[in-house]
């Protein structure tokens, strides 16, 4: 059985990588493609660009079963509550949402469709998480500090990635008190450090370090390539199409919860 997919953001960077992905298998379809560039204009395979404007209807002739979003954050709620007035699921890789934003989206979504919203979807760095969760429940009283790096046109800081390690350290550590960078002069607290890079054409990185008397620690996940992020978005995809009604994370999609 063939999966319809429809995909928003389908000039970007990550939006041609998860094209070469889906046309790597018999069983996948790209049905539907949106952008503001390139209107009109055909992805190999022949699949026009729609206006992001026309989600509504074009998800509806193309009968996509599934619609995968990588775009900016206010794009990213429009498509999302197109897609699930459509009855359309979702897997939605756009970071740097507000809590408004979250909110919404979870409004429009519960009840209506499945989606799987993760700021990561590499398999990797969710092993990451689950790692320094254990780490950070195992090394009572260390300092622990988060640093993350990216291509200097990454617009969001820190990066979803380094948010999620956050929320997972401060579950873990039972604190959540956080400082973004430093300067000045005074003595570091029990505050989770956290510091962005944002350089060049680095895909992304991602350290924490637990230091403690005598010794640290160091968990790293470095991507090479944003070939993990597209697999692991299309492997998501299959999921949710099967999925409950409800918002899933990477995490469900890899049997670790």
């Amino acid at each position: 059985m063939t999966l319809k997919i429809a995909l928003a953001g389908a000039k970007g960077r990550m939006g041609q990588l998860i094209t070469d992905e889906i046309y790597r298998f018999e069983d996948l379809k790209l049905v539907a493609a949106f952008d503001l560039l390139g209107v009109g204009g055909t992805l190999g395979g022949g699949v026009e660009v729609s206006d992001p404007s026309d989600m509504a209807r074009v998800l509806d002739i193309s009968e996509a079963q599934v619609l995968i979003d990588f775009t900016v954050p206010a794009a990213t709620v429009e498509n999302v509550l197109k897609a699930a007035d459509q009855g359309v699921n979702l897997v939605v890789g756009t970071t740097g949402f507000t809590e408004d934003q979250r909110r919404e989206m979870a409004a429009a979504i519960e009840g209506r469709v499945s989606a799987v919203i993760s700021p990561n979807y590499s398999v990797g760095v969710n092993l990451f998480w689950r790692l320094i969760d254990e780490a950070a429940r195992s090394l009572s009283g260390y300092d622990i500090e988060v640093i993350e790096a990216h291509h200097r046109n990454k617009m969001d800081a820190p990066s979803g990635t380094a948010s999620e390690a956050v929320k997972v350290l401060a579950r873990a550590i039972g604190r959540d008190e956080v400082v973004h960078g430093r300067m000045g002069f005074g003595l570091r607290g029990d505050e989770i450090g956290v510091h962005a890079v944002r350089a060049g054409d680095i895909v992304g990185d991602h350290t924490v370090l637990f230091a403690g008397p005598g010794e640290r620690l160091e968990i790293k996940h470095q991507a090479h390539s944003r070939k993990a992020f597209a697999s692991g978005a299309v492997r998501a995809a299959r999921w949710v199409v099967s999925a409950p009604r409800g918002i899933y994370t990477m995490a469900d999609v890899l049997g670790q919860r």
